[in-house]
């Protein structure tokens, strides 16, 4: 038995391609598995029987279900054991066989009959924090949020990373609110040497940067999307090969209308390594935080998102109003505020309704949100006599009357 007040003696098991013996079915082995098999370790759970979670990760290689209860024999050749079952009295048995084998077993149901424990553990990047509270759970988790918070922030030792990488990352910073970006975005954020960033990326993120990060602000470059774009590029290459640590900050993702791909080809051709970092797009995260779905059930099975930054009609546009005006589905439009008289007229004539549903959000996300909803025919008025300008994101379908139905909106009024 172990005794309670013993200090335990931390160390990372390499569990790679070894047999590891998990009793029981329930809730506490649905949480240990994940981690069990993303270390690689062979898993043979015993148990007559599982929940409907665990029977979703039956595919996976690592994992082998014995469907019955535990014998006596079954930990031979384990590495490691974990003890889940509901009945003390099979922990009992499998505690003491692990002992006799000198193998480490876990108890969930009594820590002090076990020979190992299991710490509130995280990680972050390549880096694993695992928190053994004495036995206070709660006290363990904590600690452990506040380390991986940490390191996912930079407030400790990102910069100082040995794992750093130069080269250029392409990184989606989401619709707005700083806290909707990717785990792994704000990692390289707090590792940059360099951030070159958009107008519509998360502001807030960059106050958070150390002073002796570059920052390059892209609305301030030479106008004109070409020479922009061509600065843009060169500024990325030229950074990367000065052996730095290069992130393009933009906002919503980087391939949704951000000419990411674009960027990603100028650094390929210069054999600069670069990486793209999916963010949130805007086009379905600002309706969602209005209270907007793209998608529901017996309404819409479709959304289609558009680029309205070019109207209907001009030389360069791709985009098949025609086609778009046929659909059934929610209709997304991104960039489309100053267009949007000559769009709704194009899709009215192609004969989408122009009472059709339609709700304009401007600063999605962001505390200054406000939205204007009305009809298809009618947005464009409605958005004027409010002050909506750019940037917003224009939701057309019914998709708009059921949101307006729950938050008990009128159809013409504001939210």
């Amino acid at each position: 038995m172990t005794q309670p007040d013993a200090a335990p003696y931390l160390s990372g098991l390499v569990l790679d391609g070894r047999r590891v013996v998990l009793a029981g079915g329930g809730g506490v082995a649905q949480r240990r598995l994940p981690r069990l098999l993303e270390s690689g370790a062979r898993v043979d759970l015993v148990s007559p029987s599982i929940t409907p979670t665990i029977e979703g990760m039956l595919g996976h290689p690592g994992l082998r279900w014995l469907e019955r209860g535990y014998r006596a024999g079954d930990l031979e050749g384990a590495w490691y054991v974990v003890a889940a079952t509901d009945d003390p009295a099979v922990n009992d048995a499998i505690s003491a066989e692990a002992e006799q084998l000198r193998i480490f077993c876990v108890r969930s149901d009594d820590r002090t009959h076990g020979t190992a424990w299991t710490p509130a553990s995280g990680r972050h990047g390549t880096v694993t924090v695992g928190v053994l509270g004495g036995g206070d759970h709660r006290r363990s988790a904590s600690v452990r949020d506040a380390i991986v918070e940490g390191l996912r922030t930079g407030v400790v030792g990102a910069r100082e990373s040995v794992d750093k990488h130069a080269g250029v990352y392409l990184v989606g910073g989401g619709p707005g609110d700083p806290e909707l970006i990717t785990v792994r975005g704000r990692r390289l954020l707090a590792e940059a040497d360099v951030v070159v960033a958009d107008r519509l990326a998360p502001q807030e993120l960059l106050d958070e940067l150390p002073a002796d990060v570059e920052l390059v602000d892209a609305a301030k470059l030479p106008r004109g999307r070409a020479a922009m774009q061509e600065e843009i590029n060169r500024v990325l290459v030229d950074r990367a090969r000065e052996g730095k640590l290069v992130v393009r900050l933009k906002g919503g993702d980087p391939y949704v209308f951000g000419r990411g791909f674009e960027e990603a080809i100028a650094c390929a051709e210069a054999g600069v390594p670069w990486t793209a970092v999916p963010g949130i797009t805007s086009a379905v995260s600002v309706p969602s935080a209005a209270g907007i779905p793209v998608t529901h059930r017996g309404v819409a099975h479709e959304f289609t998102v558009v680029s309205g930054h070019l109207p209907p009609g001009h030389d360069e546009s791709l985009v098949d109003w025609a086609a778009l005006a046929r659909l059934r589905g929610t209709l997304v439009l991104l960039m489309a505020v100053e267009n949007l008289p000559a769009i709704a007229a194009e899709l009215i004539r192609h004969g989408r309704p122009a009472d059709t549903p339609a709700a304009a959000i401007a600063d999605g996300t962001l505390p200054a949100q406000r939205m204007v909803v009305n009809s298809l025919g009618g947005l464009g008025d409605a958005m004027a006599a409010d002050g909506i300008g750019a940037p917003a994101i224009i939701v057309v379908g019914d998709v708009v009357t059921v949101a307006a139905e729950l938050s008990g909106a009128e159809l013409s009024g504001r939210s």
